[in-house]
């Protein structure tokens, strides 16, 4: 099936399967269904009130809504393509025989790449990485508005990406968020200009091997038109680069914490500065921002600062609008979040930090930490964050389904580090979490919720997870 734009003829008489009925799976169907698509077949192995809501709605516009267990287990007799949802891996039953028998796997990437308008086509500036992702598309898309653009937020973040395409008023650029599991099912997505941030351990359950996991989220420069910006301190992501198949004329720039060199942004002092989109980068730098501009300016906030800021300026954004967008910016809640100072102790929430990349990054930015993390590790270890990061602990508090592991790690490179056990699994732990951490703080030091594992096995999400430690330090304050 070629079914290049959503122009194109074929998309009535070609039979789609859709799997996975959540937010995805309904924007693909409708979207289907919107491009003219007459045979389309919504499959979900869940059953409940609202997604049978949802399934009268298709099913009124011409959609087949499967529910229920089972309902997953085979490749619908006919089908010509399956649009699949992120998260579900490709050995589920009906992917490994949608393989075996040659039919064609999208993403909903996919799918809202070949449904973009042919006349008012937004160019795509793209970011993945395993930690930062989000920020930095934030951080992109205020840049972009600052210049005076029509730009949104879209993908595994702010709209789905499905929606912005239809949408009859088209945007002047999309800042793209890309996971993994997107990028795994995308196959012609052609970037203006794309960022893979770094890459360590993630989802390693779902691939299969950290070589697939990389190999995925290089995906994002295939194709790629203008620029592709990789993380100079990662050298996996510049080769990542080097092994794209990109457009005649994608250059190969870098962002860096140090100095710059020719076609790279980076810094001078406290300055964000550019020598890769002047005339006269081979001599001379561009001042695109300062570190005062970026809150917080943690270095991984300035590193992602620093990758929005080249995407930004691959696409022709003046000096200026990178200042103002970063300076205008506010990270969203959990991510590095000031909660409170009592009695001369800092509290931050960082429960978006899931693995340990992110929780390393995280650690690094404070002198001194009483560190509070568990949860869910997904198959991760934390040997190297503790070799990077054992002089700064002032102790651990560890919680939750895989704490051993964190445990069994500190012991084999900080053992002198004082590490607090929590046995307890309700969710209302984290005021003893809390309070145990507060016993081994100093003044000076930062108490800092950063759990390098999901929060599944105890929270309904990251979110609540940060909620319940800011509810705890505001009790402590109230004593």
């Amino acid at each position: 099936m070629s079914l290049t734009t959503r122009t194109d003829d074929g998309w009535a008489a070609t039979r789609f399967a859709v799997l996975g009925f959540g937010t995805a799976g309904y924007a693909s169907a409708d979207s289907l269904l919107q491009a003219g698509a007459e045979n389309v077949r919504v499959l979900d192995d869940r059953d409940n009130e609202q997604l049978r809501e949802k399934a009268q709605i298709l099913e009124t516009l011409g959609a087949t809504v499967t529910l229920g267990p089972g309902s997953t287990a085979e490749l619908p007799e006919g089908t010509e393509i399956v649009v699949t949802s992120p998260g579900i891996p490709p050995h589920a039953p009906l992917l490994a025989a949608a393989a075996a028998g040659g039919v064609p796997i999208w993403s909903e990437i996919e799918l809202a790449w070949r449904l973009r308008d042919p006349a008012n086509a937004a160019p795509w500036l793209c970011v993945t990485g395993t930690n930062g992702k989000t920020t930095t598309v934030q951080m992109l898309t205020a840049i972009l508005r600052a210049a005076g653009h029509r730009a949104v937020a879209a993908g595994n973040v702010g709209l789905p990406l499905l929606e912005v395409v239809m949408d009859p008023e088209p945007y002047d650029v999309i800042a793209v968020e890309l996971s993994s599991y997107q990028l795994h099912f995308t196959h012609s997505m052609s970037a203006h200009s794309a960022v893979v941030l770094n890459l360590a351990p993630d989802h390693v359950d779902w691939h299969g091997s950290l070589e697939a996991y990389a190999e995925d989220k290089g995906r994002i420069y295939q194709n790629c038109q203008v620029a592709c910006v990789y993380n100079v301190a990662d050298p996996a992501t510049e080769k990542l680069v080097e092994e794209a198949d990109v457009i005649e004329g994608c250059r190969a720039i870098g962002f860096t914490l140090g100095t710059p060199g020719l076609s790279m942004v980076g810094m001078v002092d406290d300055l964000l500065v550019d020598r890769a989109f002047v005339e006269q980068r081979a001599t001379s730098a561009l001042e695109l921002a300062s570190l005062k501009d970026i809150t917080p300016p943690a270095p991984h906030n300035v590193a992602n600062a620093l990758a929005a800021a080249a995407l930004a300026r691959a696409f022709g954004v003046p000096a200026t609008a990178v200042r103002d967008g970063l300076r205008g910016f506010r990270p969203d809640a959990h991510r590095i979040a000031q909660v409170a100072e009592v009695a001369g102790v800092n509290y931050v929430d960082d429960s978006k930090a899931t693995n340990p990349h992110a929780a390393q990054a995280s650690l690094l930015a404070y002198e001194h930490v009483v560190w509070i993390a568990g949860g869910q590790a997904k198959g991760a270890t934390f040997d190297e964050l503790v070799i990077a990061a054992h002089k700064r602990l002032r102790g651990v508090v560890l919680l939750g389904q895989d704490k051993a592991v964190i445990a069994e790690a500190l012991a084999r490179h900080a053992p002198d580090v004082p590490v607090i056990t929590i046995e307890a699994t309700d969710t209302g732990v984290m005021e003893t979490v809390v309070g145990e951490a507060t016993k081994l703080a100093q003044v000076g030091d930062t108490v800092l919720l950063a759990p390098g594992c999901a929060s599944w096995d105890m929270f309904a999400n990251y979110g609540a997870r940060g909620d319940a430690f800011a509810a705890a330090v505001h009790r402590l304050g109230d004593h």
